[in-house]
């Protein structure tokens, strides 16, 4: 901690005139015994006090005031009447420690000013790394889709819309080489809450036979809405249902919202 910055924050003419909170009070408390500058500064401070306070209103009390007439009555037959003392210097040196209170009361306020402002521009340069991060992350995705409907060497399968969605409609891009298969699945509805749709790779002939290639997870968070499965095989067709969450063993027939023959 820089001791010098610490003192001349302003924190220590707050603590001497009792502006801080309890917690703060302890904090002083403890750094003023661990580090002597600040303990000598905050004796300097109320040194000060004293001083500004003597030199403009110096106090004569009502007790010390009585035992020195009674001394004169004793002393002379004739006892002088002393005025009361023109409060105007009190008065002025209230003002002045008024004036001290107000000038540190602002120079603590400006100072935790600055640290709110300082405050919250991090905070703004935090959700704006977040904006770029975001963004960037989200065009690398979509270059990538790109590429993957771009590939000259994919075989496009077109799935149509069956009885349960007959608007409904999907893509298959399906790289034979690489054995690299994506999905399409903009032509897809929101699935409802709890549900899924599951991608089949089905063998015609000598019986169908549905294998699962795998889920449109996260469904609402991929804008593209072009997702990866495995590898097919010798797939004849592909079909795509809506399933319950984490999917089923076997396609639901009833839900077939698309199919289509490579």
């Amino acid at each position: 901690m820089d001791i010098r910055e610490y003192i001349e924050s302003g924190i220590l003419e707050l603590y001497v005139y009792g502006l801080l909170s309890e917690s703060e009070n302890e904090e002083v408390s403890q750094l003023a015994k661990q580090h002597s500058e600040i303990n000598d500064e905050i004796v300097s401070i109320e040194k000060s006090i004293v001083n500004i306070s003597t030199s403009f209103s110096p106090f004569l009390s009502a007790e010390n005031f009585a035992k020195i007439k009674n001394k004169l009555e004793i002393k002379h037959s004739k006892v002088i009447e002393l005025k009361p003392k023109n409060n105007r210097l009190q008065y002025l040196g209230w003002a002045a420690s008024a004036v001290l209170f107000i000038g540190a009361g602002y120079q603590y306020y400006n100072q935790m000013q600055f640290k709110d402002d300082f405050l919250n521009l991090q905070n703004e340069k935090s959700k704006l790394q977040e904006v770029v991060v975001s963004s960037e992350n989200k065009t690398k995705q979509t270059l990538h889709d790109l590429n993957v409907i771009r590939d000259t060497k994919n075989t496009v399968i077109t799935l149509g819309g069956q009885a349960a969605a007959p608007k409904s409609s999907a893509k298959i891009y399906w790289n034979k080489e690489t054995e690299v298969v994506y999905v399409d699945a903009s032509g897809l509805p929101e699935p409802p809450e709890g549900m899924v749709y599951q991608v089949w790779s089905l063998v015609l002939s000598p019986s169908l036979t549905p294998t699962s290639i795998g889920l449109l997870a996260d469904f609402s968070k991929d804008n593209n809405r072009i997702f990866p499965v495995s590898n097919t095989g010798n797939a004849e067709a592909f079909g795509i249902t809506l399933e319950p969450a984490g999917g089923s063993a076997t396609p639901t027939m009833e839900q077939l919202y698309t199919l289509g023959k490579v």
